[in-house]
């Protein structure tokens, strides 16, 4: 007897929990994609550190997810798996002066600059600005190879040039040599190439601007990235 109440009550109990799980509505879809390509104006008027001497425009386009902006986006898109990637943030900045007064506005007070790399996961539309070390929007140029991002970096003293490889998901770069000292009045535009990526053995090669190459060993790792829903308990 007290056999069958003990199997009455945890049938009981599975059917409780199976119905609230079944009750839990499904995750919503989120549709992520990029827009169209459009170029705006730009120059180191509105960008003093990231704009070229003789660039005049920037090709640009939406973020989109669900259909509405989220970000506007410069230069093309790395995948990092099948549902995360990273894309170079556009910024559009207000450039009018406190001392303006709104009949002497210029028609255009509004600048476009550069800015940091963003984490986009595709499944849940989330939106994430990485933090890469050492990072100079005007400096430096990311080549990304899985989920590592190779660039020129300046420390924040800006009086020096650092050859560096940051891993999405780590706070400590797996590469940070001193290439050479820095003043950016007198450096060469662009300051740094764009870095080379060897697979096997794995290799990285940066270009600093006046320079021999250097090429630096790494060794390689699982990836560190950890999507929503990654680390939650089942």
């Amino acid at each position: 007897m007290l056999l069958r109440m003990r199997i009455a009550i945890l049938a009981a109990f599975s059917a409780v929990a199976f119905l609230a799980v079944a009750a839990v509505p499904p995750k919503k879809a989120h549709v992520v994609g990029l827009g169209a390509w459009r170029q705006v104006a730009y120059s180191r008027v509105g960008d003093p550190a990231g704009a070229g001497p003789e660039e005049t425009t920037l090709k640009t386009r939406a973020l989109l997810v669900d259909g509405r902006v989220s970000e506007w986006t410069t230069g093309e898109a790395h995948d990092i798996t099948t549902r995360s990637f990273v894309v170079r943030r556009a910024l559009s900045i207000n450039d009018s002066l406190p001392t303006d007064k709104p009949a002497a506005k210029p028609a255009e007070h509004w600048v476009w600059q550069r800015g940091p790399w963003l984490l986009v996961d595709k499944l849940t539309g989330h939106v994430t600005a990485l933090k890469l070390p050492d990072y100079d929007p005007g400096v430096s140029q990311v080549a990304w190879f899985r989920d590592y991002a190779a660039y020129c970096g300046v420390t924040a003293t800006g009086k020096s040039l650092y050859a560096v490889v940051a891993q999405v998901g780590v706070r400590k770069p797996v590469l940070a040599k001193k290439l050479s000292a820095f003043d950016a009045e007198t450096a060469a535009w662009p300051v740094c190439g764009q870095p080379e990526w060897q697979r096997e053995p794995l290799k990285i090669t940066f270009h600093p601007a006046g320079r021999e190459a250097a090429s630096f060993d790494l060794v390689g790792g699982s990836a560190r990235l950890v999507e929503d829903g990654d680390d939650s308990e089942p």
